[in-house]
Order: C-alpha cells, then sequence, then structure tokens
C-alpha cells in the first residue's frame, strides 16, 4: 500500500492549454478610428474643392501667350481647386515650344499662379535649329532665325558639346577683341572654327583640347595685329601651326615662342 501511494505522489499532473482569448474591441476600434480619420479627409477636401476662378500668368512673354499656356492646362483646371495636379501642369507648360522653366502654384481660396520664363536663343544649330545659353537644343525648326546669333553645327547628339567649346573660346577670345562667328563638328570628329573677321582656324580631330589653348594663348594675339592680312589658322600640326596669309603664301611656326616679328619675316620668304 505504502508503495502504490509513493508512485502516486511521483505521478505529474498533466497540464491544460487555453486557447488565447482574442478581444475584437482591441481590433474593431483602431479600425473605426482609422476609417473615421480618413471619412473626415474626404469629407474636408469634398468641401474644400471647387472650380478654379481665376489664373495668374505672369512672365516676359514674346515668343508664348497666356492663351498658348491656358490652352494646354485646360483640362488639368477641370480637375478643380484641389484636384488639379499641380506637377502635371508645371510638366505641360513646360513642353511647351519656347518655355523655359515654369512654377504652378495654389491661392486660396480659388486661384492658380503660374509664373514661367521663356528660352534665351544663343545660337542657331544648323540651319534652323535654336540652342539655349545652357547649349540644349529646344527648337528644331525655327520659323525665324536671327540673323546676330553666331552658327554652330554637327551632329545633333553632340549639340551641347559644340555649344560648351564655343562659350569657353568666346569667352577668351572676347577680352582681346575677337569673337567666334561659327563652330563646326563634323561627321569624323573634326572641329572648325570662323571668327567674326572672317578668319578659318582648323583644329581637326586630335588633341583638339591642347590646340585650343595653343590658339588661345599665342595665335589669338597674333591675329589681333593681322587679321586683315590672315585668311586661316591651321592648328592641325604636333608642334606647331600654319598661318595662311590671303595673299597665297603659308608661314609654318614649328617654335610656337617665336615672335610675331620673325613670322612676318618668314612670310616674306614664302
Amino acid at each position: 500500500m505504502a508503495r502504490k501511494q509513493a508512485r502516486r505522489r511521483k505521478q505529474k499532473p498533466a497540464k491544460r492549454y487555453q486557447m488565447p482569448t482574442i478581444r475584437m474591441g482591441r481590433i474593431v476600434a483602431p479600425l473605426i478610428a482609422v476609417s473615421v480619420v480618413f471619412a473626415t479627409y474626404q469629407l474636408s477636401l469634398a468641401m474644400l474643392d471647387r472650380e478654379i476662378s481665376s489664373i495668374e500668368i505672369s512672365g516676359p512673354f514674346q515668343r508664348v501667350t497666356a492663351l498658348h499656356i491656358e490652352a494646354a492646362i485646360a483640362d488639368e483646371i477641370d480637375a478643380g481647386f484641389v484636384g488639379a495636379d499641380i506637377d502635371s501642369i508645371q510638366e505641360q507648360i513646360v513642353a511647351l515650344p519656347w518655355i523655359d522653366q515654369a512654377r504652378v502654384a495654389r491661392r486660396w481660396p480659388s486661384q492658380l499662379s503660374i509664373s514661367v520664363s521663356e528660352q534665351v536663343p544663343a545660337a542657331v544649330w544648323g540651319d534652323s535649329g535654336l540652342l539655349n545659353t545652357r547649349g540644349e537644343l529646344f527648337v528644331t525648326q525655327a520659323r525665324h532665325v536671327p540673323a546676330e546669333l553666331p552658327r554652330l553645327s554637327g551632329p545633333d547628339a553632340r549639340s551641347a558639346e559644340v555649344a560648351t567649346r564655343y562659350l569657353a573660346v568666346r569667352e577668351q577670345l572676347i577680352p582681346v577683341g575677337l569673337d567666334v562667328r561659327r563652330v563646326h563638328l563634323d561627321a569624323r570628329g573634326s572641329w572648325e572654327m570662323t571668327l567674326s573677321n572672317g578668319i578659318e582656324v582648323r583644329l581637326g580631330r586630335r588633341d583638339v583640347g591642347d590646340r585650343t589653348e595653343l590658339f588661345l594663348g599665342v595665335v589669338a594675339n597674333i591675329i589681333t595685329g593681322r587679321a586683315a592680312d590672315i585668311d586661316y589658322i591651321d592648328m592641325r600640326y604636333g608642334n606647331g601651326f600654319t598661318i595662311g596669309w590671303k595673299s597665297g603664301s603659308r608661314t609654318p611656326v614649328s617654335d610656337p615662342e617665336r615672335t610675331e616679328q620673325e613670322m612676318l619675316a618668314a612670310r616674306g620668304t614664302n
């Protein structure tokens, strides 16, 4: 009898597992709160939204009119003061020819404010394209090409590169009394420039950066004093350049450090 009681003491009672109690209130209450907030937000938008009563458009208009802008964004305006997509309106305005930048903002209670700036043509690209001051081709077929603009040409994909070189060269020529009238990059990658005084500068395909620096540092000063006599400058040499005179003679210069007087003396022997 004692043994049976000892065995009974050693036996452990079986564990009972209970399923956790899920209180629906803890789930339903947050959902109701979120729904109320969302409904309140939608109701507020509906109460605030109204037709756009006026559009204020400002900017220096020369090529584009306010009517052009209003026509481009008519569908967005119909969406209402709150429903109108400001980013989409801005994109549609910038997509218009001659528009460079645009800013669009809502003005309470029902006005749309639009500020635009037009493109500034800095050069003619090819026959009738126009580049802006950043070298971007913004018009491919201009009806009117300003005669005073410089002429740049080359593969369309390299228009920005041509414009960058033009601006860099022009910036250094202006202080010495010279200017660039034309820059051309052909399909083989060869560069040519024509100055405003008619002198042609041949840079070629290789070492264009070094040749340009040599032209700006040495040759430009020579041109300043003898522009009326010079027909072209050929920079396509490894260690110098050649001056082509309007008389038909040529003066090869193998040492860029030579003075102008020495070059003029060499001219007399050609």
